[in-house]
């Protein structure tokens, strides 16, 4: 994520502005050029969803939806308390996931119709009241392109009471986006392809072993005790479908953050006494020196990027203790999850690029 101008007076805005507070200015986000419009000039108009769910993307020429809100397949019922609230807080989620989709030219299309595999739709779906037949719940997940949330999760309390049954040190909306998102795209990009099915193999195991048999024996037995040795998470362990998508998950949250990073002009220690080789994964060591924070380029190999993570998460995760806060990325990067961090990187910097949607693979992230 980045900062951007007022297109009227200049201004700082952030993503989620809707309004200049400096000229007052209505102003619309632009997905196609990663940047603000004035509402009304030049055709930009509002999306529909403006008025229901604070959306404050710029329609689609000719279409009633903003790029994000048409990939909505079904929303929640508006008609229960407290569900438009969440509704919101879901899609500003979503539309961070959608900006760094868009960001690295991956293909983001809403499905044509129900069998369409490769286009994407999102259901937001509530449990049904008193947990329905048997006690069921809306389970958060992808299946061929569709990506099912449960708005519950929009809830902070009822998120971090998940968090805590599950034994996960993380859980976010975004990262849930980013995480299922993980999914389809390795049904888009690695399924299909026999060079990157065999290289995904090599490094994060075979796919074809069975995947709810593998999910029950997690659920029963958790993660083996030296699970940090090769995976992001302990979920990742279950099986390689979850290791892609815990990894897929992060390669966006530390792009995305160094983005920031970048655009706020934030001074990162630089490590002068590593070799990029030999970078620790549990602690950033060496000798830090302020510096600017440089931009991470298309090109650039992952080492270089995460040296700069390593230093920021550093830092951050030291600050919230001083707060008495979590760690804010409490996770260790070892070599063999750092090796697949920058496969998933390599892949979708080498994607060919759409010029009809926005490519700024040569500015920061």
């Amino acid at each position: 994520m980045k900062l951007f101008d007022c297109p009227h007076c200049r201004h700082r805005l952030y993503f989620e502005n809707a309004q200049c507070l400096n000229c007052s200015s209505l102003v619309l986000y632009d997905p196609d050029h990663a940047c603000f419009a004035l509402a009304g000039a030049d055709g930009a108009l509002a999306c529909t969803n403006a008025d229901e769910c604070a959306c404050n993307w710029r329609a689609e020429p000719g279409q009633a939806f903003c790029r994000a809100c048409a990939l909505n397949q079904l929303i929640p019922d508006l008609s229960v308390d407290g569900n438009r609230s969440r509704w919101i807080r879901v899609e500003a989620a979503k539309k961070r996931a959608i900006y760094s989709l868009l960001a690295f030219g991956l293909p983001v299309a809403p499905k044509q119709n129900p069998g369409d595999e490769a286009g994407l739709a999102f259901d937001f779906l509530a449990d049904p009241i008193g947990g329905g037949p048997g006690g069921e719940h809306i389970l958060t997940g992808h299946d061929n392109g569709l990506i099912t949330l449960n708005v519950a999760e929009a809830d902070s309390a009822e998120r971090e009471k998940r968090r805590v049954e599950m034994g996960e040190n993380y859980r976010t909306l975004l990262g849930h986006f980013r995480h299922e998102l993980g999914h389809y795209y390795w049904d888009r990009l690695i399924r299909d392809d026999a060079q990157r099915l065999e290289a995904f193999r090599a490094l994060f195991g075979d796919e074809r072993a069975g995947y709810e048999q593998a999910l029950n024996n997690h659920y029963a037995n958790g993660a083996p005790p030296d699970w940090q040795q090769g995976h992001i998470s302990a979920y990742a362990t279950s099986h390689p479908w979850e290791d892609w998508a815990e990894t897929w998950a992060h390669h966006l949250h530390i792009t995305d953050t160094l983005e920031m990073v970048h655009a706020l002009n934030f001074p990162l220690g630089r490590l002068e006494t590593v070799e990029a080789n030999d970078l620790p994964r549990s602690d950033t060591g060496g000798v830090l020196q302020a510096a600017p924070a440089e931009p991470a380029q298309a090109h650039e190999p992952f080492e270089k990027i995460l040296a700069r993570w390593l230093v920021l998460s550093e830092a951050s995760n030291s600050i919230n203790r001083c707060m008495g806060l979590p760690d804010l990325y409490p996770f260790v990067i070892s070599d063999r999850t750092a090796g697949k961090l920058a496969f998933v990187h390599e892949l979708v910097t080498g994607l060919p690029k759409d010029a009809g949607t926005n490519r700024e693979l040569a500015r920061a992230f």
